[in-house]
This record gives structure tokens, C-alpha cells and sequence, in this order.
């Protein structure tokens, strides 16, 4: 299948979108791939209709959340629902994902309690999770550094010798568009190619880096320069939660078994603002917004099901309540995290005392002691 759309860098011919893997069509049509089979059964897919759904509803309390001031930032994931659920379902119980900031839909299939990432915005904690626990690792906000952690931890899985057997495990790496301009990204392609790493990385490619286009990241699709590092690389539709489910399912079994990276470049398109502090109107066009509404990840589900008299309204309506009632408990959740003591900042920092941060501490310490008995600053 191929995207309807042509474009082209600066100075350079236009050039015709590549192939891309797609199972489902915008219009909600089932279709067919001899690489990528996929047989779900009804429920399966109802299921993958409530997480679009809930992760899409709790990205919207975030965001309100963030403009009534209670929370400091927030990264939204509107109209990247599909690549997360769809790669975050694909994981099995050994794998561990190494997110950026955006990957709310991944936390959610890892069953991370979405009050959590609220909790590093809202500035009460640096993580409230155990990565451990998850398989989840904390959010990354240096770009594409988390790349270089997942080729790591994936060599460590390779020299554990458990690759082949049910105790494998693989890594995979999230990261938009605009980091594979970052050297961590190509090193951490490098390592990975030359020790033949059990890692998958999986680049959500939304078309922006925060105002840049993709245009002015790459002359060629990104999922091509795999080749050049010696390992495949493909593209996806990445507003189809099926064909990214098939894809990244099939990509980290050939990293279990031996058969080394993955490069998957889900192409997709980023519908809201970088953050909340970005103001996507001053850079780009309403009508690419418009047109990229008519593949919304959720609608073309939702279209599946009628079709196909898989799901009545009732269906529908129960799991628009459910977000509406997940949603409404978090923001109470939110609310009442408690903050936190100021000498907390130094909790959890090293495993042993360094002699260099106890003196901060100190130093610290006797300074909010010194407002003892009057307002603090």
C-alpha cells in the first residue's frame, strides 16, 4: 500500500512516498500482507479500540491539566495512539522499552499508572515507577540518548545467553523523527549492527521536530538508513494499529531469536502541538491537519467494527464512558499528589553516599533553616 502523498526537499525533486506495510485502511477496509500476517480474533480488536480510546482521553485530561497550571508541561500523543498501542501490544513479558516523553500509550500497555507520568510533569518526582517492574524504563528527555540505553541493555540480554529460549527477551527503542539527526541515534545504530544487538527501533515519525519538517532531517525516507548500517529497515503505516501490532510483533521475535535490529519507521503525523508550550499554527498548514483527520487511528477502527457487525453502539458507548470515568479519576489522583519535601531532590540519586552531593545537601539543609521562623522565598 501507498500514502497518498507526494513530497520533496528543498531544491530537490518531488518524489512518490514509498511502500508502506498497511492492514487497515482509513476507510476501515481489512487488508492483506504475505510478510505480515495477522489473525485476531473479535475481541482482541475491541480491546485494541478501549486503549486507543482511553490513552487518546487521558492525553486530554493532561493537556487541560496543563492549561489550568497544574502541571508544569505535557507531551502530547494525538494522532500517535496507533503506533504506540500497536508496538506496546506487540511486547512480551521479558522485553524492555526505553520511551522518550511521548510514549503514554506504551506506559499504559506496560501497566504504568497513568498519575505516574503525571507526577514527573507535574514536578513531584523524577519517575514514579520501577522500570524493573514494567519492563518500562523512565521517560528520556535528552533526544535520542535512549537509544544508545536500549543498544546497551540489548547486548547485555545477547551475553546473558537466553537468546532462543523462552526467557528472551528484546529491547525497543522509541524516538521521533527529528532524533535521528542526533549522533547518539547512529551510534547507537552502529553497536547494535556490528554485535548483531536483539533490539528494535521503532522511530514515530510525526513529519515535525518541533517546528523543523521532516525535509530538512532527511533526503531519503529514514527507514532506509538501516541499509546503510547493515541491518532492515521498514516502513509502516503508523496510523494503523494493526499493521504496526504485525510489524513490530514480528520484529522483536527476530531480535529474541538471534537474528539481530530492526529499524521500524512508523509514518504518521503529529495532530496537536509539540508540547503545550509550542504553538503549531505559526509553522505549518491547517489543511495538511484536515487532511491527515480523515486517517485518524481511532476512526479507522471504529469503521472496522461496523462494518463487519463486530461491535453495536452499546459497545461504543460503554468504552467512551469507561475513559470519561478513567479520566476523571485521574485528574483527582493528580490533584491530590502531595508535594514534595525540598531535600527530596537528593533521594535516590546515587545507591551509596558521594561525598560531593552530601555537601550540597548540607549546604542546603542550612539554608532553609536559615527562614526558619519567617516566609521562605
Amino acid at each position: 500500500m501507498t500514502i497518498d502523498s507526494v513530497r520533496g526537499a528543498p531544491d530537490t525533486p518531488v518524489h512518490a512516498e514509498p511502500e508502506l506495510v498497511q492492514l487497515l485502511t482509513p476507510e476501515g477496509e481489512r487488508v492483506e500482507h504475505p510478510d505480515y500476517p495477522l489473525d485476531l480474533t473479535t475481541e482482541e480488536i475491541r480491546g485494541l479500540y478501549r486503549d486507543l480510546v482511553i490513552v487518546r482521553r487521558i492525553d486530554r485530561e493532561a493537556v487541560a491539566l496543563t492549561r489550568q497550571g497544574e502541571l508544569g508541561l505535557w507531551a502530547s500523543l494525538l494522532g500517535q495512539e496507533a503506533a504506540q498501542i500497536g508496538s506496546g501490544r506487540a511486547l512480551a513479558e521479558h522485553d524492555m522499552v526505553f520511551p522518550t516523553y511521548r510514549e503514554h500509550a506504551v506506559a499504559w500497555c506496560r501497566n504504568v499508572e497513568p498519575v505516574k507520568l503525571l507526577g514527573l510533569f507535574r514536578g513531584v518526582h523524577h519517575g514514579g515507577w520501577d522500570p524493573a517492574e514494567h519492563g518500562f524504563h523512565l521517560y528520556t528527555i535528552v533526544i535520542g540518548s535512549q537509544t544508545l540505553h536500549a543498544a546497551g541493555y540489548a547486548m547485555g540480554i545477547q551475553r546473558d545467553g537466553v537468546l532462543g529460549t523462552d526467557s528472551a527477551g528484546a529491547t525497543i527503542a522509541y524516538f521521533g523523527d527529528g532524533a535521528t539527526s542526533q549522533g547518539d541515534v547512529n551510534e547507537a545504530f552502529v553497536f547494535a549492527s556490528v554485535f548483531n544487538a536483539p533490539v528494535v527501533f521503532f522511530c514515530q515519525n510525526n513529519q515535525w521536530a518541533i517546528s523543523e519538517p521532516l525535509e530538512k532531517q532527511s533526503r531519503i525516507p529514514l527507514f532506509k538508513r538501516a541499509q546503510g548500517f547493515g541491518f532492515p529497515g521498514l516502513r509502516v503505516d503508523g496510523n494503523d494499529v494493526l499493521a504496526c501490532l504485525a510489524v513490530t510483533r514480528k520484529a522483536l521475535e527476530n531480535a529474541r531469536t538471534g537474528q539481530g535490529p530492526t529499524l521500524i519507521e512508523a509514518f504518521t503525523y503529529r495532530m496537536g502541538a509539540h508540547t503545550t508550550n509550542d504553538d503549531p499554527m505559526r509553522y505549518r498548514l491547517k489543511s495538511d491537519e484536515e487532511a491527515w483527520k480523515l486517517k485518524d487511528p481511532i476512526e479507522r477502527v471504529k469503521a472496522y467494527l461496523v462494518r463487519g457487525d463486530l461491535a453495536d453502539a452499546a459497545f461504543f458507548e460503554d468504552v467512551e464512558a469507561e475513559a470519561k470515568r478513567i479520566a476523571t479519576d485521574l485528574r483527582k489522583a493528580c490533584l491530590a499528589l502531595p508535594d514534595p519535601t525540598p531535600l527530596s531532590i537528593f533521594e535516590n540519586v546515587y545507591a551509596e553516599d558521594h561525598p560531593l552531593m552530601t555537601e550540597e545537601q548540607e549546604r542546603f539543609a542550612a539554608y532553609l533553616e536559615s527562614f526558619e521562623g519567617s516566609a521562605r522565598p
